[in-house]
């Protein structure tokens, strides 16, 4: 019961700190700043005033009635030399001391002083006297007046107030707020520069989600908003490649299934719907009808390979090695040559396996397609984890490599297939973080590397 009352007493504070704590970013961080610095300084005030200005206060006190009640004493044992000892007095301890005889002290008390030197001159005067007095800070600019009721008179001592006074305390005040002020006024530039990144990227963020693409932002801040604008910037351009790539795939399907589609209308066309017609001089019709139809199903198979991108996988840690036999035996089966396997053992990549498998069953098939011998090749590199594949097909040109990875480019060759293998492949290894890029192979065509994080 006792933690529930303790729970709902926290939940009813913070509901009402809430209306008053600011909502932004910038004055919750200014709040931030300015709450420890107002602390700190009370803190830096309240122990020079209890400690440091109470102690010197004292002791100047003390120093002052000590040289007093020495001098008294001096006069009390020698009074026919007491002109002599009050001019001393005056010049060594620049104490101007009088006294009045048969006279009385009207009033009592001091004036109004600010700080602990009032009550400590008072009492260092009781506990050397034991008799009233009378103190007045403010007798001249330069001198405190101090009045003590002896038994025959009054003694009147105009004391320097530089010796009593530790100096003004509004001095040390002013001070201490002015230099929080100032810190507080930095501290409101640097945070300042630091919000309006932030700012920045949601307005970017809010307009690309909008659909007002307004090109990438430029990094500034601190070092977490540089990597947040960087990654935002990386989000916006893999986004714009998607959907460009995706518009370019909704443009390309009627444009590729035009062809099969009007081979099978004409096909259906030429058929003769009146009479008897032998089996057999319809094979040669059906048999195009059918190969039409196979190539647009590879064609919308290719399609939505394409378009399912990584789908919902979720990356796992996969042994490489194994599965690049798995490929390469697939690719055997198929009707390639694998001339050598290369890979070292231990290899463990976070990878999503069936998006993974299809892009090296994709570079597989088409150095299947080009050369049909090939190599397959796994090692670490540099903190890199780099596959090779290998062919003897006739490769690809240094200036068209850029170029095949475009959706719909097939390299030239009409038996390359819909032209989406290496930009499926493209979009797989960036969504691992990794990368793809082509050489020329010791075989006589092309290698495609593969790069990997470790």
């Amino acid at each position: 019961m006792a933690n529930n009352g303790f729970l709902l007493r926290a939940r009813d504070f913070e509901r009402v700190s809430r209306r008053f704590l600011p909502r932004s970013l910038f004055g919750r961080s200014l709040l931030i700043v300015l709450i420890p610095l107002l602390v700190t300084q009370a803190v830096a005030l309240v122990l020079f005033y209890g400690t440091y200005l109470n102690v010197v206060s004292r002791r100047l006190s003390d120093s002052v009635v000590s040289e007093l009640v020495l001098t008294m004493d001096m006069i009390e044992h020698a009074p026919q030399s007491t002109e002599w000892i009050l001019s001393r007095a005056r010049e060594r301890t620049q104490l101007k001391i009088m006294f009045h005889s048969h006279q009385h002290l009207t009033t009592t008390g001091s004036t109004s002083v600010l700080g602990p030197m009032d009550e400590d001159l008072t009492h260092a005067i009781q506990m050397a006297f034991q008799r009233p007095c009378r103190i007045d800070w403010n007798a001249t600019e330069q001198s405190v007046r101090i009045e003590i009721a002896l038994h025959d008179g009054v003694l009147e001592v105009i004391a320097p107030r530089k010796r009593l006074d530790v100096g003004p305390i509004w001095l040390f005040v002013v001070w201490a707020l002015g230099s929080s002020l100032l810190l507080f006024l930095i501290a409101s530039l640097f945070i300042r520069n630091q919000v309006r990144a932030i700012r920045r990227l949601a307005q970017a963020a809010e307009s690309f989600g909008l659909g007002r693409d307004m090109g990438p932002i430029h990094p500034e801040g601190a070092q977490e908003v540089r990597k947040a604008a960087v990654a935002f910037n990386r989000m916006q351009a893999r986004v714009n490649r998607f959907v460009a790539q995706r518009t370019a795939v909704l443009a390309g399907v009627s444009h590729d299934l035009r062809t099969p589609l009007t081979r099978l209308r004409l096909s259906l066309a030429m058929i003769p719907t009146d009479g008897t017609i032998a089996c057999a001089d319809l094979r040669p019709d059906i048999e195009d009808m059918v190969a039409d139809i196979g190539e647009m199903e590879r064609l919308i198979g290719s399609y939505l390979s394409f378009a399912r991108g990584e789908g919902s996988e979720e990356p796992v840690s996969t042994d490489l090695a194994a599965l690049m036999q798995e490929v390469a035996q697939a690719t055997t089966r198929a009707g390639g040559e694998v001339l050598a396997v290369h890979a070292e053992d231990h290899i463990i990549a976070t990878v999503r396996p069936d998006a993974f498998r299809r892009v090296l069953i994709n570079l597989a098939d088409n150095a299947r397609r080009h050369g049909g011998r090939m190599t397959f090749s796994l090692q670490r590199h540099d903190g890199m984890i780099e596959i090779t594949i290998d062919d003897d097909g006739p490769g690809i040109a240094p200036s068209r490599r850029k170029q095949v990875f475009q959706a719909f480019s097939n390299g030239g060759s009409p038996t390359s297939g819909s032209g989406l293998g290496l930009t499926i492949v493209r979009d797989i290894m960036h969504a691992h973080g990794g990368n793809i890029a082509l050489r020329n192979s010791p075989l006589g065509g092309l290698r495609v590397l593969l790069t990997l994080p470790a």
